[in-house]
């Protein structure tokens, strides 16, 4: 009689390392043949633009800094300065997609200015983190956003939230904690205890702030535009750019920043020229950096967007420790490789929503 039992012989089907690139593999061939070479072209530009503009931008705050800059307002202001960059592109698109502008109406007039406030009052809390941090613990610390994104994702737009996901917040948190045990290595001697702890509470402020505009992006998308194409992000960044660089003009202005220019100018250790290069770069490269994330999140996918911030904050630190000699001791390697894990944990679960999606 023909035995009915199972073969334990038999070698037992498993995925292995092979496989799994050859599968990857097949599906980037594929993905790669369904799209033209300019869309292939435009995508590889934005990356660019994210993985340099953004690490750029906060390292060129630091610079500020560190050749005699003291105004927090300034480095705020040039934050949005270069918001004119986004519509000198935005309107071409326009033409070439043969549409209009989206109407506008009070209710989301009201949402362009509170978001326009918010981005003001965010980019001042990040220029207070910068001037009393090093760009690389700076950028660790910043990485908390995605934090209270998830938080504020799913308490204001209901997004999904999976184990993977509480993960990577409970692993960045740890970060965070492994950088503050190790305070005392990278503080800069002319900055005081205080003012280096101030600078811990206002990077994470900002963050949580970050992550509370982001929410509410989406939830202007949902609610108020029920659509979300890539003309309508481009409209919504310049008008929260131009509301916040209003607001951050005013203060400006109140606080005599624009006076206090032509003498920061002077005294800067670099140069007159190099000081307005300083600022003029910081304004180009931010806004780039923002063009760059647009146009990923919808040449691509949120989740490649994910692994690009991911990727950004190694690039700021180390980029921090070649160019402007920060520190790097062994706690701030290990909350920067953890910071990396809890990004990729983040990264898997969002994939996985949008799977099952």
């Amino acid at each position: 009689m023909e035995s009915t039992e199972p073969d334990t012989l038999s070698p037992i089907p498993s995925d292995s390392l092979g496989n799994q690139i050859s599968k990857y593999k097949t599906m980037f061939t594929e993905a790669y043949k369904r799209k033209p070479i300019p869309y292939w072209i435009l995508l590889f530009i934005s990356i660019i633009a994210m993985l340099v503009a953004f690490p750029a931008s906060g390292i060129l705050s630091r610079v500020y800094y560190d050749n005699g800059g003291q105004s927090k307002w300034i480095i705020s202001w040039v934050a949005v300065a270069g918001w004119p960059i986004t519509a000198l592109i935005l309107l071409p698109t326009y033409i070439v997609n043969k549409t209009f502008p989206t109407s506008l109406n009070f209710k989301l007039v009201l949402s362009y200015i509170c978001l326009g406030f918010l981005s003001a009052a965010d980019n001042l809390l990040y220029a207070y983190a910068y001037a009393y941090l090093p760009a690389s613990t700076a950028s660790l610390v910043a990485s908390s956003s995605l934090v209270f994104s998830t938080l504020f994702g799913y308490l204001l737009v209901k997004n999904k939230v999976n184990a993977s996901i509480i993960n990577a917040n409970v692993v960045i948190t740890a970060a965070l904690t492994i950088i503050a045990l190790d305070s005392s290595s990278d503080k800069y001697p002319y900055i005081t205890d205080s003012q280096y702890i101030m600078g811990y509470v206002w990077d994470i402020l900002g963050s949580a702030l970050h992550g509370l505009i982001f929410a509410l992006s989406e939830l202007v998308f949902v609610k108020l535009l029920g659509r979300r194409s890539f003309i309508v992000v481009l409209e919504q960044q310049v008008m929260v750019s131009l509301f916040g660089f209003l607001f951050t003009t005013v203060g400006v202005i109140v606080s005599g920043g624009f006076q206090g220019m032509a003498s920061e100018a002077s005294t800067f250790k670099s140069g007159k020229s190099a000081y307005y290069l300083v600022l003029i770069w910081s304004a180009i490269t931010f806004q780039f950096g923002v063009l760059g994330g647009t146009a990923v999140i919808f040449l691509a996918s949120t989740v490649l967007a994910g692994v690009l911030n991911a990727v950004r904050t190694p690039i700021t630190s180390i980029a921090a420790v070649i160019l402007l000699h920060d520190p790097m001791s062994g706690f701030k390697i290990l909350s920067l490789l953890v910071t990396i894990w809890g990004f990729g944990s983040y990264i898997y679960g969002s994939s996985m929503d949008t799977k099952s999606s």
